[in-house]
């Protein structure tokens, strides 16, 4: 590095310093936001939620075979077969736009190709059943019915535009995985199916919420632990009867890699998020109150806007509702709210941190800009057509 570029460093670093407002309350509030969210995020989603995805991903990569990724997922598989399956497999996950990443990244480098891998990663947060059950039932049947048939298109419809617009590296990314396949796996598919469902069922059933008028919810809220509890013990007879030390050893060094990736830009996203949005009730450094003013009736600023704090925002599952709810009860318009509901869940900050870490700059934002261009245009629509 030569040195005027270490005295522009050492002059901007000098300036950041010199001009902080710390003096200022926004900004204080904003830091404590900051670590308040972070905090927040590391006891309720690490442990429960986020660990059990790091496992999962290492699963993926060790003992599900390239052959069979690439036979539902990857360039030469049906079309319609490797949508369904990646959006059906995404949204029975039901999990936040942090938690579906490191699935998200253990399809996509096993060889999924990059439409039914991008449909996995926005079926996973946005087609969440109880979420859109919450929608219908605290904000109108039409705005749960718009989000449902949103979230499920959007997912198909941007899958298959991503792999249109880099089918040439695409089409060399998966070559190359192809030319080093490794062998099939060891055990039946019965097995591995088994398997799966028991990890993928301990990560549902330890994050199941509750539904405060949903009996069927709240009765399986009431019993979750003992199922979880129940699918433990069987994991550990899986594990100790099926798979070797070995075996065990490179699903744990795998879940580690995926790990070291992704948790440092979570949380670094987190905080970032925190700082400028603060968290529902809290103000950030950004007011609350210009977002409400800017979302007011049906424009295609108010929809745009919408979509693009949707997009930054860290969304945790459920969480999505009320705060809509409230923005509603502000003089938010239809419109901008299903436009929020359909990019928000789906994308955060630190979201898009990690699948920049995956994917690279350009397939990242057209990525964002293709979530956020659908969710105004659809959000503009339900809203001349409701208004």
């Amino acid at each position: 590095m030569s040195n005027r570029k270490i005295f522009l460093i050492f002059l901007m670093v000098f300036l950041f310093f010199w001009f902080l407002p710390v003096e200022s309350l926004r900004f204080q509030n904003a830091v404590i936001e900051a670590f308040a969210l972070t905090k927040w995020y590391a006891r309720e989603h690490v442990i429960l939620c986020l660990i059990p995805a790091f496992f999962i991903a290492g699963a993926i990569s060790v003992f599900v075979s390239q052959n069979s990724v690439m036979r539902y997922l990857g360039a030469k598989a049906n079309r319609v077969l490797a949508y369904g399956v990646a959006s059906v497999s995404g949204s029975i996950l039901a999990v936040c736009s942090c938690t579906v990443l490191p699935l998200f990244a253990g399809i996509y480098k096993r060889g999924a190709g990059l439409g039914p891998a991008i449909a996995f990663l926005y079926s996973g947060p946005a087609i969440n059943v109880l979420a859109i059950i919450l929608t219908a039932r605290v904000l109108g049947f039409e705005l749960g019915l718009a989000r449902a048939l949103g979230s499920v298109l959007f997912s198909v419809i941007i899958g298959i535009i991503m792999a249109l617009l880099f089918r040439k590296e695409d089409t060399e990314r998966l070559s190359d995985i192809e030319n080093f396949q490794g062998e099939e796996s060891k055990r039946s598919l019965i097995t591995d199916v088994v398997f799966f469902a028991v990890i993928i069922g301990l990560l549902v059933f330890m994050n199941w919420g509750k539904d405060e008028e949903n009996t069927f919810y709240n009765l399986i809220y009431s019993v979750k632990w003992y199922i979880s509890a129940f699918l433990f013990v069987v994991l550990g007879v899986i594990i100790i009867r099926w798979f070797s030390g070995d075996e065990l050893k490179s699903w744990a060094e795998s879940s580690f890699e995926y790990a070291k990736i992704i948790f440092p830009l979570l949380f670094a996203g987190v905080f970032a998020a925190g700082f400028l949005l603060g968290r529902p009730g809290n103000e950030g450094v950004i007011p609350s109150e210009y977002v409400k003013f800017l979302v007011g009736g049906n424009s295609v600023f108010a929809n745009l806007f919408a979509s693009v704090v949707g997009a930054f925002m860290y969304f945790a599952t459920l969480t999505e509702v009320p705060i809509v709810q409230g923005l509603l009860g502000s003089g938010m318009g239809k419109g901008p709210a299903l436009a929020l509901l359909l990019s928000g869940p789906a994308l955060s900050l630190p979201n898009m941190l990690v699948i920049n870490s995956v994917l690279g700059p350009k397939k990242t934002t057209a990525y964002v800009l293709l979530v956020i261009l659908f969710s105004t245009i659809t959000g503009l629509i339900y809203g001349l057509w409701f208004s």
